[in-house]
């Protein structure tokens, strides 16, 4: 379990109750419109109304665009809202309570920061994907002795230069890789060399093959350029120096990563050992295979979320689906061993809504329990009692989930990971975005590349900006599957040339553009 605590004081669910339980809401939405006044003239849709929705919505329509549909409000859930309670709060009070954007982002990367660091010494061929738990120091020179940088001919002094074989084991080859320290050439000899060699003592130069002309039968090498002292010789610690600092603790490990380290002499790394996370799918109307049927539906958080939390880093064991079961949900929560547990679904107010319930009653600490953003309101982020593991609970839409996974689960991820913050970056979106009237709003987009020309120059440059998506509920996936990003509108919108933050996906470089799903 991971130790330590957020730098905020979490609150009890318990305390927290009245405000969940003064909007009960349907289980699960259904396909067709909400019941709430669109965002452009009302309070805005209800906490619920994108939380404790279904894993896919059986939404029929064509798809949203970055401006929001009619009778629609950004971020709204695409379900019915049945079964309200009279005593419902007004929708500015559960604004009012609900965590800003950003504030939930740096209170889930400091929760992460704030655990216990713990490290662990894998082999080289195991780091691969882990985060260093200290800096990377040099234990060599590199390289660690004078090298010849290309196959050719090293020579002493001034030309021509007189053939020679080699000395010192490299025979008619001349002086090979990996041979033992070749023998002082004297000054008017020339001897064939290999890339990676270890240059003799008194050399002034090496001559690339292509740049040589030898006389064999006055067995004399001529050169065809200038010769430059130290031309194509790696000297001794031209890359780094013994003890030098190569990268610094957070840094992940790539196959470039490992190739330095080889070099610098590793053979074992010390890094931070992936976060281990437990992934409970909750709600009955739940399908595994097959097509939906007879109110059925597929879930399609359960093969999404485990590879998502894996690209982030983490270990992440098989999901387990638990219904709409409260002691299954209870009895996984207090045995998990993870340092994280996500849920996905059940973290509004209807009556199959078990997340605060459960939480409440194990006596679980609340960091954040619902955020202004769209989708995604009904997040949460929790921590179970003696030190247990943190708790992300993601709304049940497919996209309102993805939007607590990262605005919750990376920055967590990454502070439990030992990497460091990533630095925000902000982009010239091409269309208009709607916008929520009082909260963030996270929108599917695509980086593109337009050309421009310079007057009279014939010569052009690359101007980046990103394309708002069609497929924007939070019911939907399409949008999502051709996004490389997803740009942070703030509350009621952005024109065309605006720039705006953009989250990067994990898979963000391997993202296609997909001219059916652009706006």
């Amino acid at each position: 379990m991971v130790a330590g605590q957020s730098s905020r004081e979490p609150r009890s669910v318990a305390q927290s109750q009245p405000r969940v339980g003064a909007s009960a809401q349907s289980p699960r939405q259904s396909a067709g419109h909400s019941s709430g006044q669109s965002s452009e003239h009302g309070p805005g849709p209800s906490a619920g109304s994108s939380g404790g929705g279904p894993h896919q919505s059986s939404d029929h329509s064509s798809g949203h665009s970055a401006a929001p549909s009619p009778g629609h409000s950004p971020g709204n859930g695409s379900g019915h809202e049945s079964g309200r309670s009279s005593g419902q709060a007004p929708a500015r009070d559960r604004r009012r309570q609900a965590t800003a954007w950003r504030e939930a982002r740096a209170l889930a990367a400091r929760a992460g920061r704030g655990a216990a660091p713990r490290t662990q010494r894998l082999p080289l061929d195991r780091t691969l994907g882990h985060v260093l738990a200290e800096p990377l120091a040099a234990l060599t020179d590199l390289p660690s002795f004078d090298t010849s940088a290309m196959d050719g001919w090293v020579v002493a002094g001034p030309g021509p230069w007189v053939l020679g074989k080699g000395e010192g084991g490299s025979g008619e080859l001349g002086i090979l890789a990996g041979h033992s320290t070749p023998v002082p050439l004297p000054d008017g000899d020339g001897v064939r060399i290999a890339t990676g060699a270890r240059i003799p003592a008194n050399a002034t130069a090496v001559i690339r093959s292509e740049h040589a002309h030898v006389d064999e039968a006055k067995g004399l090498l001529y050169a065809q350029r200038q010769v430059v002292p130290g031309q194509d010789i790696r000297p001794r610690g031209q890359e780094c120096r013994s003890g030098d600092q190569l990268l610094p603790a957070g840094t992940l490990v790539t196959p470039a990563v490992l190739g330095l380290s080889a070099a610098a002499g590793y053979d074992e790394l010390v890094t931070v050992p992936r976060p281990r996370v437990d992934v409970l799918v909750l709600g009955d109307e739940l399908l595994t295979a097959g097509l939906p049927h007879d109110g059925l539906i597929r879930d399609a958080l359960g093969p999404m979320i485990g590879p998502w939390l894996r690209a982030l880093g983490a270990e992440v064991s098989a999901p387990r689906r638990l219904g709409d079961d409260a002691e299954a949900l209870q009895h996984a929560l207090t045995t998990s061993d993870a340092d994280l547990v996500i849920t996905t679904g059940g973290t509004a107010a209807g009556p199959v809504d078990h997340v605060h319930p459960v939480l409440a009653k194990i006596g679980a600490g609340l960091l954040v329990d619902g955020v202004a953003v769209r989708p995604g309101h009904p997040m949460l982020l929790a921590r179970l009692p003696s030190g247990g593991p943190y708790l992300v609970g993601l709304p049940g839409n497919p996209l309102a989930a993805v939007s607590g996974l990262l605005t919750l689960a990376e920055p967590l991820l990454r502070g439990l990971g030992g990497r460091a913050p990533e630095e925000p970056y902000r982009v010239v979106v091409r269309d208009e975005v709607h916008g929520h009237p009082h909260d963030t709003r996270l929108v599917p987009v695509v980086h593109r590349i337009r050309s421009t020309e310079r007057a009279g120059s014939g010569a052009g440059t690359g101007v980046v900006h990103v394309v708002p998506l069609h497929y924007n509920g939070p019911a939907m996936l399409r949008g999502i599957a051709a996004a490389d990003g997803l740009a942070v509108v703030p509350p009621g919108g952005v024109r065309s040339g605006t720039e705006v933050e953009i989250l990067d996906l994990p898979w963000a470089s391997a993202t296609p553009w997909t001219e059916g799903c652009f706006t």
